[in-house]
């Protein structure tokens, strides 16, 4: 029997249906591979456009032209967008993506988010400082006022009008905060903003108790990105020609994205 099975392993026949085996199962390993890439569009994917200030209806209309889907996630406010437009997509534009994925989108809210204004009366400037970080609204102006307690915040107001706890504001908003000072101490060191961003310059300014005044875009600056990452190259009073400035004053900055002119400034100091 050993040797009749021998014979037979041996035989055209049993090697001419091995070989058979063989293609077919290789046959069928290629059928499936192939239809798995059929079935999940392997290697084919769609650049995603750009929404950024399309309405929704002109960015439901662009995604069905790239076989895609959009979902509204998320809304913002954003005072530089028209409102009800998209001003946020993930993912990003020029990514490839498959055909029928999902953009989700965030939009500009029609109106900025409101936030409570917090007590910011009878408190240490530094304590009133952090309570409106916290809270969304931003410093505008301070200024000065006698009184026999220093860095007292006594009033709060926006547009001159005073404000009172509790009052709802727009997100972002700008107040102004009237400090207590004892006579004669009315100054402060004069910070040197040379090299710092418009704002860190302001952060800095508000911590020596200053007000940000004027602010002078040079003929390097030409789109928003470069007033972001603009930097100081003079400012004035100069703190190099006088050290002190009078409490709640303006500094003035001049700003640029002349690397050149920052580094000349910064080495000169003017």
């Amino acid at each position: 029997m050993n040797m009749s099975l021998s014979k037979f392993l041996r035989s055209r026949k049993f090697l001419f249906h091995l070989a058979l085996a063989i293609l077919l199962i290789v046959a069928l390993m290629f059928l499936t591979l192939q239809a798995l890439k059929l079935y999940t569009r392997h290697g084919q994917s769609n650049p995603v456009p750009d929404f950024y200030g399309l309405t929704q209806t002109e960015a439901k209309a662009t995604a069905q032209q790239y076989d895609l889907r959009i979902e509204i996630v998320d809304s913002l406010y954003m005072s530089e967008a028209d409102p009800g437009v998209v001003v946020d997509q993930l993912p990003g534009a020029g990514s490839r993506v498959k055909e029928n994925r999902t953009i989700f989108l965030t939009i500009n809210s029609s109106r900025p988010e409101q936030v409570t204004l917090p007590q910011l009366t009878d408190i240490s400037f530094r304590q009133a400082r952090v309570l409106i970080e916290n809270s969304g609204l931003e410093i505008g102006n301070i200024s000065y006022r006698p009184s026999e307690y220093n860095d007292l915040v006594l009033e709060v107001q926006k547009d001159s009008v005073q404000l009172g706890a509790g009052q709802r504001l727009p997100k972002g908003s700008e107040i102004d905060l009237i400090v207590g000072r004892e006579h004669g101490n009315q100054v402060t060191d004069l910070p040197n903003l040379l090299g710092l961003t418009i704002p860190e310059a302001k952060e800095t300014l508000t911590d020596a108790m200053l007000n940000t005044g004027v602010i002078i875009y040079d003929e390097s600056i030409i789109s928003a990105e470069d007033s972001t990452s603009a930097m100081v190259w003079k400012q004035k009073p100069n703190p190099l020609v006088t050290a002190t400035a009078t409490l709640g004053s303006s500094v003035d900055l001049w700003v640029t994205v002349d690397q050149l002119k920052i580094e000349d400034a910064t080495d000169t100091g003017f």
